[in-house]
């Protein structure tokens, strides 16, 4: 297979007999650690046998092909990768966090509910609204809340006919799926040509049967929707609510608020805005907020604080339900009041303005070899729609794959929908000049070989563990298993 020693599975690094310690003998003679007969397994498990040094390299080595925002540049476009400072990481490995139990007397972890209460307020005046629920685990989590929040709002009011939401053909494939899942019919907005939404197609389909709008300002292409006013209006005109997707906050940061938009509901997608960890899985956080009159609705339970500061746990009798077992994940809290704390008002009003000039420093760098559908400043993000030569048959997938081989991760690509060779970038405010005039190179660097030598971007990446897969053969006959992998193919 030709592949280096430690990039072999475990397995294949296992030898009959060998071990790596060699533990005393103890026999457990408790009853409670006797399990019952029917629990017992009748062969032993079919485990690796090697030796500890080979564990170690394997699994550092192993570690090595991850690529994440500490070891280089993640440009993904609608994600926002950006760097974690690791003082937030140490406000979490204090043993007095690490020891905390949910299930405490709130007497006892008035600390804790101190963080939860401040980091809702704290929020509330970033998003411009009257109260948050930290609760949801994630982004899409945090949709489905706050729709769920709107539908028991109207249910509240006696009105049972506001079955549908609007969703924009441009926006995050979530929305759609978090309005489903509530339990609405979704009917799409059309976008007009830079990617905002045509206002006249909205007008026609709004009536008593919708209940709210969903929106990302700035869109999902990197405009801001210069018509949300008007947008607004309508759709409060006629009864409607309006929802805000904050995956697309940082460039609003010190600019302006959702609130003051005339949005309603909002969630918050911490570890994109505020530096808490992204990807691998979790953990996350999607913290609804909703305007004044709202608040009764948001999912239990609630940290409530008396006249004279004392916080409690308590539940209404008003709101929707539960979307999580307690309080949402609190070390993900932490770590975002301390981003939040550590920046402060002056840091994070500039959050906005570098996101935004990052954004625009590479998109202007770039236009000239990279077809841009949508002319004129962005904000956070861009999108290209591939090369302007294409003339060598040369793909966005193929530019994504030889990035690889320039150490960095590409951007994201085919999304969003409404282009078609989409390859769109975010490059983040708290990336420095040198690695976006490094990353602009390597992207000129390829449109060159597109046009000199195009077979050899086609073939790329060359430096990755695995150069070049069969991406149909992997999505329809995946190796799941040490021994299909094994197989001859």
């Amino acid at each position: 297979m030709n592949r280096k020693l430690y990039d072999k599975l475990i397995f294949e690094l296992s030898r009959p007999g060998r071990h790596g310690a060699d533990l005393p003998s103890y026999n457990y003679s408790h009853s409670a650690c006797t399990l019952p007969e029917g629990l017992l397994r009748e062969t032993a498990p079919e485990l690796p046998e090697v030796d500890e040094p080979t564990v170690v390299r394997h699994y550092t080595n192993s570690s090595t092909n991850n690529f994440g925002v500490d070891t280089g540049f993640y440009p993904l476009g609608s994600c926002t990768m950006k760097y974690n400072p690791k003082v937030d990481e140490a406000a979490v490995a204090d043993a007095a966090v690490e020891n905390l139990h949910p299930a405490q007397p709130a007497d006892s972890v008035q600390g804790a509910l101190k963080i939860y209460r401040t980091l809702e307020k704290a929020l509330a005046e970033v998003g411009g609204m009257a109260e948050f629920s930290l609760n949801p685990f994630a982004g899409a989590h945090g949709e489905y809340t706050g729709l769920m929040v709107i539908r028991r709002y109207f249910l509240g009011k006696g009105d049972e006919t506001r079955t549908r939401v609007l969703v924009p053909d441009s926006a995050h494939g979530t929305n759609p799926a978090s309005a489903a899942m509530a339990g609405f019919e979704v009917v799409e907005v059309k976008s007009l040509a830079d990617g905002t939404v045509d206002i006249d197609d909205l007008a026609g389909k709004l009536d008593s049967t919708v209940a709210a709008l969903m929106m990302t300002n700035p869109n999902t292409v990197g405009m801001f929707e210069k018509g949300i006013p008007q947008i607004a209006s309508l759709v409060h005109d006629a009864g409607a609510l309006l929802y805000y997707d904050g995956a697309n906050l940082n460039p609003m940061l010190g600019i302006a608020r959702p609130g003051d938009m005339g949005f309603d509901v909002m969630h918050i997608n911490l570890h994109k805005t505020f530096a808490t960890p992204h990807g691998g899985g979790g953990p996350g956080a999607g913290p609804v907020g909703v305007r004044a009159g709202l608040e009764q609705y948001l999912p239990n339970p609630r940290v409530v604080e008396d006249a004279e500061g004392k916080l409690t746990v308590e539940c209404g009798n008003e709101a929707f339900g539960r979307v999580s077992s307690w309080l949402g994940n609190y070390t993900v809290y932490i770590k975002a009041l301390a981003y939040i704390l550590t920046m402060g008002a002056e840091g994070l009003a500039w959050v906005g303005p570098l996101a935004t000039l990052n954004a625009n420093y590479v998109k202007e760098s770039l236009k000239d070899l990279y077809l841009l559908p949508i002319d004129g400043p962005c904000k956070h993000e861009f999108v290209f729609d591939g090369l302007i030569d294409k003339s060598g048959g040369v793909t966005t997938l193929n530019v994504a794959k030889r990035l690889l081989d320039y150490g960095f991760h590409a951007p994201t690509i085919y999304f969003p929908l409404l282009f078609h060779e989409s390859l769109m970038v975010e490059p983040t405010e708290t990336e420095s000049p040198e690695t976006l005039d490094a990353f602009i190179e390597a992207m000129r660097a390829i449109a060159h070989e597109a046009k000199e030598n195009p077979e050899f971007v086609k073939n790329a990446p060359y430096d990755t563990p695995v150069s070049h897969p069969d991406e149909d053969k992997a999505a329809l006959e995946p190796c799941l298993t040490y021994a299909e992998l094994m197989e001859p193919r």
